[in-house]
């Protein structure tokens, strides 16, 4: 058998073991999603794996990410960085965001 279209891949279907919020990052595997509404537990729903969001970041002297920085999702800390090391690539940011700034707006890549 040959591939055969399903969809587009801006979204994919999600039925997560526990209730998820909109707007939460969900990893699986090397894939970073985030939903698009609130999910219930053991219910169809689907994530976000393409577009631009803003992301939280950390706000620490050396936390500035520069416009295009590859940016990976630190699960533990729940905020994106350009520290790859433990984390999940999830695409480039589209602006620059100062060490002060709260989140970064970036276009999933994946």
């Amino acid at each position: 058998m040959l591939g055969t279209f399903i969809h587009e891949g801006d979204s994919i279907d999600y039925t997560p073991g526990s209730a998820v919020a909109a707007g939460d990052v969900i990893v699986q595997g090397a894939l970073v999603g985030v939903a698009k509404s609130a999910i219930e537990a053991n219910v169809l729903g689907s994530l976000s794996v393409k577009g631009v969001f803003d992301f939280a970041k950390g706000v620490g002297s050396s936390d500035a990410i520069s416009a295009g920085a590859s940016c990976c999702w630190d699960a533990n800390n729940e905020a994106m960085t350009t520290t790859s090391q433990g984390n999940t690539y999830a695409g480039k940011a589209t602006l620059a965001a100062t060490a002060a700034a709260p989140t970064v707006r970036v276009r999933l890549d994946q």
